[in-house]
């Protein structure tokens, strides 16, 4: 009764937003369903270790669970798995409440633990939101001992790099004092770990598992851009909740420089416009990693891969477009509205509409920026490299239409596009009429060296006729 009462509601605050919500609902068309029985054999639905791992992925990730399930064949259970273990890796190094003593040897070793079958672990604090998947952990090291070993192997090997990193910053975290991270650099190398490595490991497992060529794994620095966007998106977006869990990862060199001691005297102190700055700092740094990522998309063949790293791409780019210059982020948890994650989700099917979707959200955060922010011209810059990739990979005067190529006519690029196609017409057919014979053409030539000797013997003749006079 209460969804049929918001539904109402939404249509007469928001009627397009509540059409997108049906038409998303009536056409958006689920790509397969995990608890069919003829897709047992890969998503595993018939055990009760894997029902349970698909539970424990609706609980910690709605967002990720759904587009995870639409994934092609045992690449839905292999990354559902894979999400679960680096789920509870980050529960361990995120609580708080656990002593350094306890959860540095954990941490270090949780590779090892993650294919040691009974393993469990309950002395998470009562309060973190997702300790219930360690107390049952068990049954995620049952289902990846069952996977494939190329698969395993990625996400062990992936694990015990994540967990070194996740590792050395708590413990630096406990025993220097130093809750902060100093510099853009080292905030760059933390989300890394946390993060980027998340996109090595999906691009290896794409390649292993045969949908997507061998060669993408050379494309590691592209890998890291997507898991650094997504990262540093929910870096930002999360300010309040991390700040008041005492969990700082925005760096000391973008925000002290406007006389912050604390990151919780920007909505303490009440000085919204310094405030706000800083926020577009983030933003700018977020920024960096866009035109990477669009690269990387555009790498992916496989339809079901595509679409898992773009809708996550598209909503962090709505996301940071949300985020920028609202003051709201700094007094609570903002998202993006259902509607818009459904438009998104329909959108998302190919990397033409990515990058178009890309180019809207950049132009929506450049409309919003203020010349009197320090970092005006970055921004300008940073969404101006969106545009420039855009017009450079899919041309604006092009237009495509469900059969057919066209262009704009009032753009001076379709001129040019033109002449190039009547020179490649005119290259494929020469002059020379298809019906021309063989003896037509010598006797073309034949006159025209006649005409040319006897041209050259008249002024000859005048020449001479001239001096010799």
């Amino acid at each position: 009764m209460g969804k049929i009462t918001a539904l109402l509601i939404l249509l007469l605050t928001h009627p397009s937003e509540f059409r997108t919500l049906v038409q998303f609902y009536l056409y958006h068309e689920q790509k397969r369903d995990i608890t069919a029985k003829q897709e047992h054999p890969t998503s595993g639905w018939d055990r009760s270790s894997m029902r349970r791992c698909w539970e424990f992925l609706d609980m910690t990730s709605r967002s990720f669970a759904a587009v995870i399930k639409e994934l092609e064949g045992d690449l839905a259970r292999t990354i559902c798995i894979y999400y679960l273990v680096l789920r509870g890796l980050d529960t361990i190094e995120d609580d708080m409440t656990i002593p350094d003593e306890i959860k540095q040897p954990i941490l270090r070793s949780f590779h090892e633990k993650t294919v040691t079958p009974g393993w469990t672990f309950s002395d998470n604090g009562p309060n973190e939101k997702d300790r219930q998947l360690l107390v049952e952990y068990d049954i995620v090291v049952e289902e990846v001992n069952r996977l494939a070993p190329q698969y395993k192997n990625i996400i062990i090997d992936i694990c015990q790099k994540m967990e070194i990193g996740m590792a050395d910053y708590t413990h630096k975290a406990a025993t220097t004092g130093t809750v902060y991270l100093e510099t853009v650099a080292e905030y760059d190398l933390y989300c890394h770990y946390v993060a980027g490595l998340v996109g090595e490991g999906l691009t290896r497992i794409w390649a292993a598992s045969g949908r997507e060529a061998s060669w993408l794994c050379e494309q590691m620095e592209l890998a890291n851009s997507m898991g650094l966007l997504l990262q540093k998106t929910n870096i930002i977006r999360d300010f309040r909740e991390d700040v008041e869990q005492r969990r700082f990862f925005w760096p000391r060199e973008i925000w002290a420089k406007y006389g912050f001691e604390e990151m919780k005297d920007m909505y303490e102190k009440g000085d919204a416009e310094h405030a706000m700055w800083i926020q577009s700092g983030m933003i700018v740094d977020a920024l960096r990693h866009a035109c990477d990522s669009l690269d990387y998309l555009r790498l992916l063949k496989n339809q079901s891969v595509f679409v898992f790293c773009a809708v996550p791409a598209c909503m962090a780019m709505a996301t940071l477009a949300l985020c920028f210059m609202n003051p709201e982020m700094f007094q609570r948890n903002i998202k993006i509205r259902k509607a818009q994650a459904a438009d998104l989700i329909m959108r998302s099917t190919n990397a033409r509409e990515v990058a178009l979707i890309f180019r809207e959200y950049a132009r929506k955060i450049h409309a919003k920026a203020k010349p009197q922010d320090p970092n005006f011209l970055r921004i300008s810059v940073m969404c101006g490299k969106i545009e420039q990739w855009c017009e450079q990979n899919y041309p604006s005067f092009v237009i495509l239409e469900r059969n057919r190529v066209t262009y704009n006519p009032s753009d001076k690029r379709t001129e040019v596009v033109k002449m190039e196609e009547k020179r490649t017409e005119a290259t494929k057919n020469p002059p020379s009429g298809p019906d021309m014979l063989p003896w037509e053409l010598a006797t073309y030539i034949v006159g025209a060296f006649t005409l040319v000797i006897g041209l050259s013997a008249l002024v000859g003749y005048a020449v001479l006729k001239v001096y010799g006079e």
